[in-house]
């Protein structure tokens, strides 16, 4: 349900950072990005990768926190409030959750982006919609290696992110847990 949350706020601001990152963006500013895609493309431009985005952060975030649980069991097995194994194991399975779900990231890129270059290699004019279509066009332009493409650079970019994350989760439980037992009142 957090999830589906989330991507349900965080999908349209992905759609804007994406297209502003484009090379040669149109787009000066994050505003004028919104409402130029409102007008241009209406507001479905902002959820046409939700289903992607979905399928792709349900196995991330499944990977992640198994990965995590079982790594804390394996470096912190008493479960104490200990830094370092909190930032390895948050790093090791970011990474871990970041690398199989890579072919899902490029395909909701492709779908955020609507890169003009690659509609036009594939023959597609107008909009590309769906994650079938954006699976299909990844293979017709790249074949398989297209799907990993930037997988290395998304495995970097998640390891820290994840990391400082469980950290800072940890950090918080261990000091609010911490905070209440010594308020605690004795019977």
């Amino acid at each position: 349900m957090a999830t589906l949350l989330h991507d349900a706020v965080m999908n349209p601001a992905e759609v804007v950072k994406q297209r502003m990152q484009m090379y040669n963006s149109p787009h000066r500013s994050a505003l004028s990005c919104v409402w130029t895609v409102w007008r241009t493309e209406g507001v479905g431009a902002f959820y046409r990768s939700y289903t992607t985005q979905l399928t792709m952060n349900i196995p991330f975030q499944s990977i992640h926190f198994i990965t995590y649980e079982f790594l804390q069991e394996q470096v912190n097995p008493h479960r104490g409030y200990n830094p370092q194994s909190h930032i390895i194991s948050g790093g090791l399975a970011g990474a871990l959750a970041a690398a199989p779900s890579t072919p899902l990231d490029v395909c909701k890129t492709l779908l955020n982006t609507q890169e003009n270059m690659a509609l036009n290699l594939a023959n597609i004019s107008g909009r590309l919609s769906g994650m079938a279509n954006a699976f299909r066009m990844v293979y017709q332009l790249n074949g398989l290696p297209g799907y990993f493409k930037g997988m290395q650079a998304r495995v970097i970019y998640q390891m820290p992110s994840t990391a400082i994350s469980w950290s800072v989760y940890e950090f918080f439980k261990y000091f609010l847990t911490k905070h209440k037992l010594e308020n605690r009142t004795p019977y």
